[in-house]
């Protein structure tokens, strides 16, 4: 009786040094396989799937190389339609996540396939036409904006779109931020801003409902010292938010709804206040513009002044945040309809309903990419939380965890370097307001 043994095959594996993938190899048996011996299978199978990952990589990069050759051909195209060949200006800029490395490739590209149709590049003093390349993006795509200046009237401007890649899985782990808040002060009346004017001593100006207040910083705390009483024709919406803006040829500027008020320059203080409906500043020193509210309502119309390049309008919102980028500036608006929108001087984006609240603010720091937006939210319980978030690319990634606040976030205010931001809670157990400083640091 012939032994087993004598009839399983000899297993042999393929020399490993050509770098190939190695599989068993199985010559000819005469008794059934038995469950180890399926093994050439699965090893077919993994081959046939790193063939077809490989595969699909090189189509991806084909695909992605051809769509951005085809836009470049077609910008190019479209803008010699209107100048013709000859002598232009152009001049680029980057308002999307790009690198310093992608732009620069895509710009050579342009260049070449405009060069390929006849263009002659020269400088704006000598040129027929100028041209003025704008690459942005939305959450979908990349878009492409040309503006065309020739002759004593502007062209419209030529958009061109192409597909982003897929966004990473995975995101590497962000640095946590820590969250930090000083009590400021607390009353019965609401608040509605705080700024500190650094000095020695210090002071710091409360505004609510009634006043604003003058107070200076001594051994035993903030003491009252002035009292400006606000002077207003018509009633309080019954939401009332109001801001505080400290200037430099005199202490501080008031804004409420429909009333403007402007403090005099030397001590003892006095304050004029009349009806207005001036825009309200809510940039900082980085970024600067006013929006105008509502002055029956509790939210801003979406009016710009002076605008954020050529938009000069946004969606009805609540509360604007300003993140500096090193060509532009991204402004944040939660609008009154729930979503986040994004304005980059060119387009209108919507990152959609985030769950955030209706409070958001800007705060520069030395941390991550140097600026973070403050996002205010609900916990389980009835307070109010703030949450820290960057956006390096287009979509928020959260940056801290959520610090907790002593009841409703009624207003979030950055102050005008940046560097920190009030928030204004109303604690309904205690039926009071507080208003806290809000800082970021690096670290847990």
């Amino acid at each position: 009786m012939r032994k087993r043994a004598e009839g399983a095959a000899v297993r042999r594996t393929t020399p490993e040094s050509t770098g190939a993938i190695s599989c068993p190899q199985r010559n000819a048996i005469y008794n059934a396989p038995i469950a180890e011996m399926s093994a050439p299978a699965t090893c077919r199978l993994r081959v046939g799937l790193s063939l077809l990952l490989v595969l699909c990589f090189v189509h991806c990069v084909t695909a992605a190389a051809t769509n951005l050759t085809e836009s470049e051909e077609q910008l190019a195209a479209r803008i010699l339609a209107l100048t013709g060949p000859g002598t232009i200006a152009v001049d680029f800029v980057n308002r999307s996540s790009l690198s310093q490395k992608e732009v620069e490739d895509i710009r050579r590209g342009i260049l070449a396939k405009l060069a390929d149709r006849g263009a002659h590049f020269v400088a704006t003093e000598q040129a027929v036409a100028a041209v003025r390349i704008s690459l942005s993006e939305n959450l979908q795509n990349y878009v492409w904006i040309a503006e065309v200046h020739q002759g004593p009237s502007d062209a419209p401007p030529i958009l061109i779109s192409l597909p982003r890649p897929e966004a990473q899985a995975s995101q590497p782990e962000t640095a946590l931020l820590a969250i930090h808040k000083a009590l400021l002060w607390s009353q019965e009346d609401r608040i509605l801003d705080v700024v500190v004017v650094d000095g020695n001593p210090a002071h710091m100006v409360v505004l609510d409902s009634n006043a604003a207040t003058i107070y200076k910083l001594q051994h035993t705390g903030w003491q009252a010292e002035q009292s400006l009483l606000i002077a207003h024709s018509r009633p309080w919406p019954r939401d009332l938010h109001g801001r505080l803006r400290l200037r430099k040829d005199h202490l501080f500027d008031a804004y409420l709804p429909g009333v403007y008020c402007r403090s005099s320059a030397n001590a003892p203080l006095t304050m004029s206040c009349s009806d207005s409906d001036d825009p309200w500043p809510i940039g900082n020193e980085f970024a600067s513009l006013s929006a105008f509210y509502a002055a029956s309502r509790n939210f801003f119309t979406g009016a710009l002044a002076p605008g954020i390049g050529k938009q000069t309008a946004a969606p009805a919102f609540y509360s604007a945040a300003a993140v500096p980028r090193e060509n532009y500036t991204l402004w944040l608006f939660a609008a009154t309809d729930g979503h986040l929108h994004l304005l980059d001087g060119m387009a209108d984006q919507t990152a959609g309903k985030l769950g955030w609240g209706s409070e958001i603010s800007a705060l520069r720091s030395n941390c991550g990419s140097g600026w973070q937006v403050l996002a205010s939210g609900t916990s389980d319980g009835p307070k109010d939380t703030l949450r820290a978030f960057e956006f390096a690319d287009r979509d928020p990634v959260a940056v801290s965890q959520t610090q907790e606040f002593p009841g409703d976030i009624t207003a979030l205010w950055a102050d005008s370097s940046g560097a920190g931001a009030i928030a204004v809670t109303q604690d309904l157990q205690a039926d009071r307001y507080e208003a806290f400083r809000v800082t970021l640091s690096c670290g847990r």
